[in-house]
């Protein structure tokens, strides 16, 4: 493993990671909208449902078809894309043996995997 191949990893990870997000967040409000039209908006604001505030309840949501489902599932993946590339980082740095940012990037992984699980 190169720095070189590693850094064409990462960029090719984040590019498709974002678009493949807002190609589900596109397709989510598409069929929102279609799904919706001519609908009266509500005046106040109701928080989302408690089946969109897990990654079951959103995955299950998203596979059963539930437009809001697919577009919450698309700003999973957009939050995922990051964490995904420093775990690449780690993985490549390993493999360089480069024991001091393996090590900062363990710690940066661990932090954001418990931040994200709500442990922090």
């Amino acid at each position: 493993m190169t720095d070189v191949r590693l850094e064409k990893m990462v960029a090719w990870l984040l590019r498709s990671g974002v678009m493949l997000a807002a190609a589900v967040v596109l397709g989510g409000g598409i069929c929102y909208v279609l799904a919706h039209a001519g609908e009266q908006q509500p005046t106040n604001f109701h928080g989302e449902p408690a089946q969109y505030r897990n990654l079951s309840g959103i995955v299950s949501a998203a596979l059963s078809g539930d437009c809001a489902g697919i577009i919450q599932l698309g700003l999973l993946l957009l939050i995922a894309t990051p964490v995904v590339r420093v775990a690449l980082s780690l993985a490549g740095f390993a493999l360089e043996r480069d024991r001091t940012y393996t090590i900062v990037t363990a710690l940066v992984l661990a932090i954001l995997v418990l931040s994200l699980a709500g442990k922090i």
